[in-house]
């Protein structure tokens, strides 16, 4: 079964991915998030997980996967910030599902002379699961960084490390006192580096939740990618969307001030509207045929009251002034003509006002039909149903940060 899942979790983001049709300038501006997850979904294909140390300089990061290696294969050095850039190392585990298991060491994100920073903080941000390794109690920037990971979506296993620092006593007051400082509702495992406290912990994981957590971090960086290129395509689709509302809005505007003919009016609003729902749906990449497009301007219009009397209500009296205008005209020596002009100048003010409205409307509504239509590496997050939720519950902070800030509406015009 897990096999099963892996493999159609593998097929589902690699056909995702080939079907996103990238233009060549998304492929330029996103070539380093590109690359970073090519290499995730090949780690998923190949059922390689990463697992990484991660904290302040000098907690002895290098010392901890030395340990669980049971080599001296990172560099250590009594002076802090002896590991500079990414270094990798596979970990030989018996008895584990996986194919592979990658050990990573990371500079001391208080570490000011990184070499490749970008490619350090891409790799952090594409790890499986992280040990978050503290030599102490945590202190301000440890938990700042611990949260942003939280927020995030990672999966977390604070570390504790030297502790022949402290004694019993010290230890258990120490080990309390992160507990307070994490979020209570997650359950942060807390797992004191001694003896094989550590390598036993993670082996356990590795073998009951392995694949599932390479599979989850791979949804996660699938949608994160896919999040960037929505947002870029809808501000590009946003300006094209509002000049377009904006060439409907004028064309309306003229044709409802010089035509003096209430049916023609009416009928040349309606085939606007809907000519501008049209275009709409072409900009947000979903083709609607003729009815569909009615039938979005008939909702719209039923459920935005403004709409549907600016549409009709207004635009018939005001025709109806103007045609007594005109028919009076010769009975007054042309004087009733005079209201004539400000009235028409009214009405194309309206007509362009509603338009806005009708093209804001129908966008929202485009876009979340043709939302619909996709599926979404996020949709696939949300699917999956945990039989240990307590293991997972850092991937509801990830889904209710996502439904919260990347809705996309603000991107529309």
């Amino acid at each position: 079964m897990k096999q099963l899942t892996i493999n159609k979790n593998y097929l589902f983001l690699k056909n995702w991915w080939e079907n996103i049709n990238l233009t060549n300038y998304e492929k330029s501006f996103f070539n380093r998030e590109i690359i970073s997850f090519n290499q995730q979904l090949f780690r998923l294909k190949e059922k390689k997980i990463r697992i990484g140390a991660y904290g302040k300089s000098g907690v002895g990061k290098s010392s901890v996967l030395n340990s669980l290696l049971k080599k001296d294969i990172f560099k250590t050095n009594i002076i802090n910030g002896t590991t500079r850039e990414i270094q990798a190392e596979e970990w030989d585990i018996k008895d584990q599902t996986l194919n592979i298991v990658e050990l990573l060491d990371s500079p001391g994100f208080d570490f000011c002379d990184i070499k490749f920073p970008d490619k350090v903080y891409s790799c952090i941000n594409h790890l499986d699961i992280i040990l978050f390794i503290v030599s102490g109690d945590l202190n301000r920037n440890e938990l700042s960084e611990i949260s942003s990971l939280i927020q995030d979506g990672k999966k977390i296993i604070v570390t504790l490390n030297k502790i022949d620092l402290f004694d019993e006593i010290e230890l258990k007051e120490i080990i309390e006192s992160i507990k307070f400082k994490l979020p209570k509702d997650l359950n942060i495992p807390i797992i004191i580096n001694h003896e094989n406290n550590l390598k036993n912990y993670i082996t356990k994981i590795i073998n009951q939740y392995g694949e599932i957590f390479l599979t989850l971090n791979s949804l996660q960086s699938a949608d994160k990618l896919f999040v960037q290129i929505k947002e870029q395509r809808l501000k590009r689709r946003q300006k094209l969307a509002q000049s377009t509302i904006g060439k409907f809005s004028t064309i309306k505007a003229s044709t409802v001030a010089l035509n003096p003919f209430i049916l023609f009016d009416i009928a040349g609003s309606f085939a606007l509207d809907t000519a501008l729902i049209s275009e709409l749906s072409k900009i947000y990449g979903l083709n609607l045929k003729g009815e569909s497009t009615r039938k979005i301007f008939k909702n719209i219009s039923i459920n935005n009251l403004f709409l549907g009397v600016t549409q009709v209500g207004v635009n018939t009296s005001f025709n109806l002034v103007r045609k007594v205008f005109l028919l009076t005209a010769p009975f007054t020596n042309g004087l009733s003509l005079l209201p004539y002009g400000p009235i028409a100048i009214i009405q194309a003010a309206i007509a362009i006002y509603s338009t806005k409205i009708l093209g804001k409307l129908a966008a929202k509504e485009i876009f979340k039909r043709s939302k619909a239509s996709f599926i979404e590496p996020f949709i696939m997050i949300q699917n999956i149903n945990f039989n240990e939720p307590e293991i997972f519950k850092h991937i509801n902070i990830y889904i209710t940060k996502r439904n919260l800030n990347n809705n996309f509406i603000s991107f529309l015009p």
